[in-house]
């Protein structure tokens, strides 16, 4: 790793550290919610990942090329209260739900919600569904590779619930949700997983079962951190 880029990583992780208010990397993984692993990994690459950065920068309402550069105003102006001209593009505010989809056995976790969420443009959320109906959550499991894989963010456009050949949904079967290419068929449901370790499996929707199964949207968009 060159000097220059040594010293940019270097600096990147100070200024999270400092954002988040701690000293050493094991307490800067937690507060990010990171693993150990993913701060060493990050290390040995001399990269912080730019969504590591995002969040930081959104959470702390800071300006995000100070955390990438060092340079400029911590604080943009905006944010003091200062007037400044309407941006060129309009943006929209995605939540990200603090839950966990499960894309393997089904596992289903719910936390408290931190109001964190991601800017998106509005004209690229509107060519993908309806904006005020979506959410951001993240995939834990491996059924669904290598289209998606553990740890990816997925945008669910929670309006289109309409089952096509193919495409991805997320769907609650009781208190569990998946990630599967879903099949509606007379009396019962078929979820497909792309990893073929992972055989089909088929719901009985019929009589009392019927209210069992529910489509929460289907899966518009991936985001995957590079580490």
């Amino acid at each position: 790793m060159d000097e220059n880029k040594d010293s940019l990583f270097d600096g990147q992780l100070e200024r999270l550290k400092m954002l988040y208010r701690v000293v050493s990397d094991t307490d800067l993984a937690l507060k990010m919610r990171k693993t150990q692993s993913a701060i060493s990994s990050a290390k040995m690459r001399g990269r912080v990942p730019s969504v590591w950065m995002m969040d930081a920068a959104y959470s702390f309402g800071v300006n995000l090329q100070w955390i990438i550069t060092g340079e400029g105003e911590q604080f943009l102006p905006y944010q003091a209260g200062a007037e400044t001209k309407k941006p060129d593009v309009e943006v929209l505010m995605v939540p990200l739900v603090e839950a966990v989809l499960s894309a393997g056995h089904g596992r289903f976790e719910s936390e408290p919600g931190s109001g964190r969420g991601y800017v998106f443009r509005s004209d690229f959320l509107h060519g993908k569904g309806v904006p005020a109906r979506m959410v951001l959550m993240r995939v834990d499991g491996d059924s669904m590779e290598p289209d998606i894989k553990s740890g990816d963010m997925v945008l669910i456009d929670q309006s289109q619930t309409t089952l096509y050949p193919g495409q991805f949904y997320a769907v609650a079967v009781e208190n569990m949700v998946f990630v599967k290419i879903v099949s509606a068929m007379p009396g019962k449901v078929l979820l497909r997983s792309l990893n073929t370790a992972y055989p089909p499996v088929e719901i009985d929707t019929r009589g009392d079962l019927e209210d069992m199964v529910r489509i929460i949207g289907r899966c518009v968009w991936i985001c995957r951190e590079l580490l």
